[in-house]
């Protein structure tokens, strides 16, 4: 097997691990990230429904100032702050392939004091 091939299967590994942790319940929201070089994404999912309810971006700030921490933790913020506004207090942060670290814990962080819990 190529390095290319058992890098992908374990990242397919990871991303598997992490949402089975709570995909089988389909109790709470998801809260789904998405990385890219110069932006960060979040999606915000009802499994049972298979729908997402809200999205939000760097793209989507008004200013764009500082590290892209803070910029993360600006969406989390911004994310959290709607999410509580619609009633919604519980839910699960999926992190998909993305170690728990840097701009993806800078966003957790950013729920956390929008109001959210998980």
């Amino acid at each position: 097997m190529s390095l290319q091939k058992k890098l992908a299967q374990r990242t397919r590994r990871r991303i598997f691990r992490v949402r089975n942790r709570f995909m089988s319940k389909g109790e709470k929201l998801r809260i789904s990230v998405f990385r890219s070089l110069k932006h960060i994404y979040v999606q915000v999912i009802d499994d049972k429904g298979q729908k997402t309810l809200l999205t939000g971006s760097s793209m989507s700030l008004k200013d764009l100032s500082g590290d892209k921490k803070d910029i993360a933790k600006r969406v989390g913020l911004d994310a959290g702050k709607k999410l509580v506004e619609q009633g919604v207090k519980d839910v699960f942060f999926d992190r998909g392939k993305y170690l728990y670290h840097g701009r993806v814990r800078a966003l957790a962080d950013g729920l956390r004091e929008g109001g959210l819990n998980f």
